[in-house]
């Protein structure tokens, strides 16, 4: 039963890896005819290499986030899907609420889908601006550097402002979210932007990612995994994700259906 050399059974599983980019310890037992403690031993040194995470109960594939995406470019990805994730985490709002909401094209649509009332937007999303005119809320714009890649500004003007203000509720787009690696984004400006954010948020952390993002480590971290209250992600996300964000306490939400179905506990309202 043992007899298959570990490089033999390394290059499987990173097979078996791109494939289904999660898998369970029992389920690559079965495939490669070995023990399970075989395979978690295999597991750790292809973690020791990069090249995936382990879980409690298997491993997660991930992805280096190489160059950071144009904001144009970004706005045409995975676009049926953030719609559905920027009226899903809207409808988490409550009305009242301050809540901060950083640069990126799924917070845009985040701010696209509110509708409850006495809602006070705080963000430093150009973008947001551009599209608040028509809008029955109110909305204080931090300044300072601007940012093409995500439409925004950063820098040391709008950390300042930041600091000087406090939130019920943030939502946070990132680029990559790992159980290991946390909340990551490519741009340290943007990085310091989302973490004041965080700091500053006195209830409840929603990020805001499509599935493609979760497993994606980018160069920055913005905070590790176990701040985000919420992730409101589309139904791609796998069930090994699930079961590993429930562990660290983080409700996700599955947008796209027809009433966004809730997975995990969660910490609340906080």
């Amino acid at each position: 039963m043992e007899q298959s050399l570990p490089a033999e059974r390394h290059h499987r599983i990173l097979e078996v890896m791109r494939e289904r980019h999660a898998v369970r310890v029992s389920t690559l037992s079965d495939l490669l005819g070995v023990s399970e403690v075989t395979v978690r031993r295999d597991l750790e040194d292809l973690e020791h290499r990069g090249l995936l995470e382990r879980t409690h109960g298997g491993a997660i594939s991930t992805n280096r986030l190489g160059v950071e995406p144009a904001y144009l470019e970004a706005v045409g990805r995975s676009a049926p899907e953030k719609v559905a994730i920027g009226r899903a985490a809207a409808e988490l709002v409550r009305p009242g609420d301050t809540i901060f909401m950083n640069g990126g094209t799924t917070t845009l649509q985040v701010f696209r889908h509110l509708e409850v009332a006495g809602v006070r937007v705080i963000t430093n999303h150009v973008g947001i601006a551009s599209e608040a005119a028509d809008r029955e809320l109110e909305l204080i714009v931090v300044g300072g550097e601007y940012r093409a890649p995500s439409n925004s500004c950063v820098g040391g003007f709008a950390t300042q402002t930041l600091r000087g203000a406090f939130a019920s509720r943030s939502l946070i787009g990132v680029e990559g979210l790992s159980i290991r690696s946390g909340l990551t984004t490519p741009a340290a400006p943007e990085a310091e932007i989302a973490r004041v954010m965080i700091e500053q948020t006195q209830g409840p952390v929603v990020v805001v990612a499509d599935s493609t993002k979760v497993g994606m480590i980018a160069e920055f971290c913005i905070a590790p995994i176990e701040v985000a209250t919420t992730l409101v992600t589309d139904a791609g996300l796998d069930e090994v994700y699930l079961d590993e964000l429930a562990s660290v306490g983080v409700e996700v939400v599955i947008a796209g259906r027809a009433a966004p179905a809730h997975v995990g506990a969660g910490r609340g309202e906080g």
